[in-house]
């Protein structure tokens, strides 16, 4: 099977690499000249494509040529240009995707689509998106789009927040004062089992379908950090005490069930 992944970054690159040692034909892509250059170097299949809100630039049709199943792995990036209109771009990539040889499309999602509430509800894979923030609101958007489309089938998988050794929100979270929602429970889920999850959906054939995924613990957010920042020898963050706390709880259970597929890293590790 032939796969091609937008965005060779830091989930793209390693998921590629197992990919390759699994016998899958493997493409990526990149936006930038020097990590083309150093992608190149280290063996991958590239090609240098870049979007916004009116066209796609570059080797897309080269990207897609011959590959049955589209990984989207481009965030929306609202953080760096709070303006960007993610629909917009997904808007542009949709025609390409249509007229190419894609059967499946796995979307990467986030679980920002759902909105924190009171008493911190549980998010299951039935649970409709309704968060109220700009990002939250144009992946649900972009989820529609895609599940729409009758050219390809696609599997949305929404990832809680992103860890390994090198990244870990206890970095930011640590230099902070006054964080709200102490007693919120954190949702967080290790970069190894991201790989691991998308190679079980990728295997077994699970298309048209949503998954969310996080690690199966979920201590509050002033138990947690505080014993991340410890152990990492950071300062130990502050939290805004008194009050209720706001939260979720995103219950990966179902999905771990669904693909039999174990946690292979423990958020406590890191």
């Amino acid at each position: 099977m032939n796969i091609s992944i937008l965005g060779l970054g830091w989930l793209g690159k390693p998921l590629a690499n197992d990919l390759v040692t699994q016998g899958y034909k493997v493409k990526g892509s990149t936006t930038s000249n020097s990590k083309f250059d150093l992608l190149k170097a280290e063996g991958y299949n590239v090609f240098k494509v870049q979007m916004n809100e009116v066209e796609v630039i570059g080797e897309v049709k080269a990207l897609l040529e011959y590959s049955e199943v589209l990984i989207l792995n481009i965030p929306p990036g609202l953080r760096r240009n709070p303006s960007s209109n993610y629909v917009a771009k997904i808007e542009r990539l949709l025609p390409y995707i249509e007229a190419s040889s894609i059967k499946y499309v796995l979307f990467i999602g986030s679980t920002s689509v759902f909105a924190d509430a009171e008493n911190s509800r549980e998010i299951t894979n039935e649970t409709p998106p309704d968060s109220e923030s700009v990002a939250g609101k144009q992946l649900a958007v972009v989820e529609g789009l895609l599940k729409e489309n009758t050219h390809f089938k696609t599997t949305i998988l929404r990832f809680a927040g992103l860890v390994d050794e090198r990244r870990h929100p206890a970095t930011m979270m640590s230099k902070r004062k006054q964080i709200p929602n102490p007693l919120a429970p954190v949702n967080l889920i290790h970069r190894i089992d991201c790989v691991g999850i998308i190679q079980e959906i990728i295997s077994q054939h699970k298309w048209d379908e949503i998954y969310n995924a996080a690690y199966p613990l979920h201590p509050s957010k002033e138990e947690y950090y505080t014993r991340v920042c410890v152990n990492k020898k950071l300062a130990i963050p502050d939290f805004k005490q008194g009050g209720g706390s706001k939260g979720k709880l995103i219950n990966g259970e179902k999905t771990a069930n669904e693909l039999n597929y174990k946690y292979k890293r423990s958020i406590l590790n890191d």
